[in-house]
């Protein structure tokens, strides 16, 4: 009796040793996987020169392109008629690069005043300095933003921080590097920030990989916004 509760003991550590090592294995195999996608992102590099023309004008196709290449980066769900949907500014600048928008707007109910969309920054492009008032029988728009993708540093009114961003800074095509917010919130994915005052100034600046960022919002009046920026209006 002895003998056999050995040779069970015997197979019960083999068979354990032998999970154990396939275990062990997989684990392995799925870090490597794992390992191995994060190596082949490329960097998101873009230069202002391939969103226009020799005369200067705004190529919109070329900037869906680089706003789709990033949004694959993330590995955003690029739907069946995303690419249609998408709305872009470059602010009649000439610097879409470092300053403009895109976004989807997914709905904005009048009627009962709420609304959603996603908005789309490419890497340290900013979203110009601007307000929302009441307008055509809507109130002010008050909104809340977060996170879903990369970083945006989201500022607004506050005690101005500025100076622990050097990161940050606003380009010459934006007012000449003029802004009248300086209070700056670091929001990383699934951070939540919201506008701290009605008719307040605010804006944005995405991080080094970009940023993909939801919008919530009582609701969106085009003919009620104002941007600093007195050219940009």
């Amino acid at each position: 009796m002895r003998k056999i509760s050995l040779f069970c003991s015997l197979i019960i550590v083999i068979l354990f040793s032998s999970c154990a090592d396939k275990t062990e294995k997989k684990q392995i195999e799925v870090s490597e996987v794992v390992a191995s996608n994060k190596e082949i992102k490329k960097e998101l590099k873009f230069t202002n020169d391939q969103f226009y023309d020799s005369e200067g004008n705004f190529l919109e196709e070329k900037a869906k392109d680089a706003l789709i290449e990033m949004l694959e980066y993330h590995d955003y769900p690029v739907f069946d008629g995303l690419r249609e949907k998408i709305w872009l500014t470059d602010y009649n600048k000439g610097n879409y690069a470092e300053l403009g928008l895109a976004s989807v707007m997914f709905v904005n109910n009048e009627e009962d005043q709420y609304m959603l969309m996603d908005i789309f920054l490419l890497p340290g492009q900013m979203l110009g300095e601007h307000m929302h008032f009441a307008a055509d029988g809507n109130p002010a728009k008050m909104e809340g933003w977060v996170v879903r993708h990369g970083k945006s540093y989201i500022v607004g009114v506050g005690e101005n921080n500025r100076d622990q961003f050097p990161q940050v800074v606003v380009p010459k095509s934006h007012w000449n590097g003029k802004v009248t917010t300086n209070h700056i919130i670091e929001a990383n994915e699934g951070d939540f920030a919201k506008l701290e005052k009605v008719e307040s100034p605010h804006w944005q600046m995405a991080g080094p990989e970009g940023a993909v960022i939801t919008e919530v919002g009582n609701v969106h009046t085009n003919t009620g916004v104002l941007r600093s920026d007195p050219k940009m209006n």
